[in-house]
């Protein structure tokens, strides 16, 4: 599997104008491997990226449900939703107690790339090096709003959602079940006339999706049937569950179902990843803040300071900021509310680059196979790493 992330390795990830020769490389990440802070057996990056990217670190049965998960999603259809939102509550101390990943704020594999960065200059006695810069127009960073329409309650409020953020300058994707509720094509139709995208999110939204590599290879043909029906690019499954390697069958662009640090879905973990990956033939786009409900009905918060806080950390590495929020969940006061203060404080700053998933992963694909002679060309806007006192410093071009 490990081969699915092999293209995010540091080189890839840093884009650097000069060439830098193989051994530097990896002396340069033997060095960082101490900032990863997981047991790690290898020197071999691909192994590493595995590890990280591929959740290997959370062992071989990772991506299977146990078997009171599995009960669960049999019942749930008919446990009423105020008896789910007991139980996620209670389920709360239990999940974040035995997570071995730090949350909300996973540093760590930031710092491996960052201390990589900086091995390159002191093993190559430079003072800077430029690189491809991480998103476009010097921006600092990337802001990214994806929604999940559960139900057709949801759907019902998916244009009070949109017309929200329409009228502060912002534009989101909408992921639809096609299976689940009967879609409203109108309203699809509207959407991306209005500039908004539109994803598909699962089959059933059932919890099966992944019960088998025979279900799942089923459903799969009946996905990719719907992503050409509905013009689609972008998935996101259903509960976040996932499998790296079956959902290579899928024919997407990019997908939502992963995160940088989660302890609270079914299937807890997290790629540790700020930015956006790739993971085979698609790019990966984990969502990177708390999730609505996760925020305002299993922690109980009043404000987007969580949010907000997690927006200055992705800043500071120039990450993305990837939010996903349900038009179900919304339609509650108090998480609108939350999202409504969350959306007026990105308003007011600045820095970022706001764009719809399809377009970051356009560009991050771009960004790939930029080839040197085009990077050297467009020198004016590179961006440059120089070290400053021993620290790895990130120097952003004035447009």
């Amino acid at each position: 599997m490990r081969d699915l992330f092999s293209h995010n390795n540091p080189l890839n990830f840093w884009g650097f104008v000069d060439e830098i020769p193989e051994p530097i490389w990896k002396r340069a990440i033997k060095q960082a491997i101490p900032a990863l802070g997981i047991t790690c057996e290898t020197e071999n990056i691909d192994d590493i990226l595995q590890l990280v990217l591929g959740e290997g670190q959370f062992g071989e049965d990772h991506w299977s449900l146990g078997l009171l998960k599995r009960q669960y999603y049999n019942l749930k259809p008919i446990i009423p939703r105020p008896l789910i939102q007991v139980m996620r509550k209670l389920y709360q101390p239990l999940a974040k107690g035995s997570f071995s990943l730090n949350w909300p704020i996973e540093e760590r594999y930031a710092l491996f790339l960052w201390e990589v960065g900086r091995q390159v200059l002191i093993l190559t006695s430079q003072t800077s090096i430029a690189f491809t810069p991480f998103w476009p127009a010097a921006n600092r960073f990337a802001f990214v709003l994806t929604h999940d329409i559960e139900t057709k309650y949801g759907q019902n409020f998916v244009r009070k959602v949109a017309d929200l953020e329409e009228s502060l300058g912002f534009r989101s994707s909408f992921n639809f079940v096609p299976e689940r509720y009967p879609i409203d094509q109108s309203l699809v139709g509207e959407l991306k006339e209005r500039g908004f995208e539109v994803g598909i999110h699962g089959l059933k939204h059932d919890g099966k999706l992944f019960g088998s590599w025979d279900e799942f290879e089923r459903r799969a043909k009946l996905i990719n049937r719907y992503m050409k029906t509905f013009d689609a690019v972008g998935f996101r499954a259903p509960l976040t569950h996932r499998h790296p390697e079956w959902m290579q069958i899928l024919d997407i662009e990019y997908d939502l179902s992963f995160f940088d640090t989660d302890p609270y879905e079914p299937i807890p973990g997290g790629t540790m990843s700020l930015w956006p990956f790739f993971l085979g033939h698609f790019v990966e786009l984990p969502y990177t803040l708390i999730q609505d409900y996760t925020l305002t009905s299993v922690l109980g918060e009043k404000t987007s300071r969580l949010w907000l806080e997690k927006v200055e950390f992705l800043e500071k590495y120039h990450g993305m900021a990837l939010l996903n929020s349900h038009p179900d969940y919304l339609a509650k006061k108090a998480t609108w509310d939350v999202y409504h203060e969350f959306l007026l404080a990105m308003k007011k700053r600045n820095g970022y680059w706001h764009a719809l998933p399809r377009d970051v992963a356009k560009w991050w694909q771009s960004r790939l196979i930029l080839n040197e002679s085009i990077r050297k060309e467009n020198n004016s806007s590179m961006t440059t790493i120089s070290l400053i006192d021993g620290e790895l410093v990130i120097d952003m071009p004035v447009l």
